[in-house]
C-alpha cells in the first residue's frame, strides 16, 4: 500500500498538511556504484514514485482528532532510512512534542540505507532520542504501526518504541532477513517465525489490526489517552 493511499485511508479528507516535502537526499559519502550512481537512483525513484523520499510526514485529523503522522513508502528504495528519512521523522516528532499532538509512525522498510553508510545508522539514535523526550519528558502518546515488511534499523529503533505497537495481519517483521540469518549462522529459520501472528504470540507487540477497522481503533486509543476531536469552534 502506497504512503499516499494510506494517508487517504487514515486521515480525514481535506485535513492533511505535509511537512518538509522539499527535503531531498544528496550523496554525503560519495557512494561508489558500478551500476547506477546513488544520486541518479534517487532521481529515478522521485520520477517513478512521485515522492521526494521514502517517508511522508505531516499533520491532519483522524476522526476529528489532530495528529502528527509519518508514513514510510516501501516503493521508494525499499523504504530505506537515510539521512532525509531520519531528519523528516525527527522533525515530525519534535513538532508533535511542541504542539502536544499524538504521534503515529507507519513502518515499511528494509532498514538503514547502505548508500549513506554510518550516517544512515545515526538516524536510529537521533529518532530514538527525540522519541525519548516526547514520551518520557512530555508524557505524550506514540503509536507504532508495523506493516510488511518492517526490518533492519527501523525495527531496531522507532518501530519498537511505540507506547502501543500495532501490526498488520501477515506482516513480515524482523531485524535480519531469513536468508541473511541462515547464511551467517548456518541455521534454518523456522517457517513463519518472522510473521506478525507468530511474533504477537511471543509478546512482541500489542495487537494485530486489519486495515479496515484501523482508523476506528486508533481513534479509540487516542480518546482513551485524552486526545479528543476538535469542536467546530476549534477548527
Amino acid at each position: 500500500m502506497s504512503s499516499s493511499d494510506r494517508i487517504e485511508l487514515s486521515i480525514d479528507s481535506g485535513t492533511w498538511n505535509p511537512m518538509d516535502e522539499d527535503m531531498v537526499s544528496l550523496d554525503p559519502i560519495e557512494f561508489h556504484s558500478e551500476e547506477e550512481p546513488y544520486k541518479d537512483r534517487i532521481d529515478s525513484y522521485q520520477t517513478k514514485i512521485g515522492l521526494t523520499e521514502a517517508v511522508q510526514t505531516g499533520t491532519g485529523q483522524l476522526n476529528g482528532i489532530p495528529v502528527a503522522i509519518g508514513i514510510m513508502d516501501f516503493q521508494f528504495m525499499g523504504g530505506s532510512m537515510g539521512s532525509v528519512v531520519g531528519e523528516k521523522i525527527t522533525r515530525l516528532v519534535e513538532y508533535a512534542t511542541n504542539e502536544l499532538l499524538p504521534l503515529i509512525l507507519v513502518c515499511a522498510s528494509g532498514g538503514a540505507r547502505m548508500q549513506e553508510g554510518s550516517l544512515s545508522l545515526m538516524q536510529m539514535a537521533k529518532i530514538s532520542s527525540a522519541l525519548y523526550n516526547y514520551q518520557t519528558n512530555k508524557k505524550l502518546f506514540y503509536v507504532s504501526i508495523l506493516t510488511s515488511p518492517t526490518s533492519g534499523g527501523v525495527t531496531a529503533s522507532f518501530g519498537m518504541l511505540g507506547d502501543i505497537i500495532i501490526a498488520e495481519p501477515n506482516a513480515y517483521i524482523a531485524f535480519a532477513g531469513k536468508r541473511v540469518i541462515e547464511q551467517t549462522l548456518n541455521k534454518t529459520v523456522p517457517e513463519g517465525s518472522q510473521a506478525a501472528e507468530y511474533l504477537f504470540h511471543k509478546g512482541l507487540f500489542d495487537s494485530i489490526v486489519p486495515r479496515n477497522p484501523l482508523k476506528r481503533v486508533l481513534s479509540e486509543l487516542f480518546q482513551l489517552h485524552d486526545f479528543f476531536p476538535r469542536t467546530p469552534n476549534e477548527k
